[in-house]
């Protein structure tokens, strides 16, 4: 028989009330709150570093989603594709860094508004 071992966490046994009851739908809410957050974050923000995090934000609540769909349907897929968001995530850090320290060499500023006068 294949029998699933689940590991006890210190959280756990300090709070067992708190974590014992979680339950797919509390998962995917924190993942929607988060992506919610993140997406308005980068609607309503002109700072360049404060759009990235919020992009950021949102990747992690994607994630989350997947790793508790992933859980929830005792696969492995969920933290499969979790391992290309953070690839995707990163490369965007970086490219989002290298762009930020354009922005401000020739600007000055890290405002969104800048990128509008740039050419060429």
């Amino acid at each position: 028989m294949n029998h699933m071992i689940d590991l006890i966490t210190p959280l756990q046994l300090a709070f067992p009330e708190a974590v014992g009851n979680a339950t797919l739908a509390h998962y995917l809410f924190v993942s929607a709150a988060m992506f919610v957050m993140g997406l308005v974050g980068f609607m309503t923000r002109r700072n360049m570093i404060v759009m990235f995090l919020c992009t950021e934000l949102m990747f992690q609540g994607a994630g989350l989603a997947l790793i508790a769909f992933g859980r929830h349907h005792l696969g492995a897929d969920g933290q499969t594709f979790v391992i290309f968001v953070l690839c995707v995530a990163a490369a965007e850090a970086a490219m989002a860094l290298a762009l930020v320290v354009l922005l401000f060499r020739h600007r000055e500023t890290l405002s969104s508004q800048a990128w509008k006068e740039l050419n060429g």
